[in-house]
């Protein structure tokens, strides 16, 4: 019986828990708080990212540029691939 009463308490708790992060979640989605993580390059560095990959820069010697990982900039490339088709 013991048991029982303690499994419904955290059972109890885990609702109220879900409650408060999907409360909190809609409150910083009203006040316009980005959420998730942020992003590894700006949309400036992307862009001259892209404009270096197409000029014929390696992918390597950008990533060394910015600092970022190679799929960052695999990533970044594909993008513009995809939006000029």
């Amino acid at each position: 019986m013991t048991m029982g009463v303690l499994a419904a308490v955290a059972e109890f708790e885990r609702d109220l828990l879900v409650e408060r992060t999907q409360a909190g979640l809609s409150r910083a989605r009203a006040a316009g708080t980005p959420l998730g993580r942020p992003q590894a390059l700006s949309d400036a560095d992307a862009h001259t990212a892209r404009e270096k990959l197409s000029s014929g820069l390696y992918v390597a010697a950008v990533v060394r540029q910015y600092g970022t990982s190679r799929q960052t900039i695999m990533r970044v490339r594909d993008r513009a691939l995809q939006e000029s088709a």
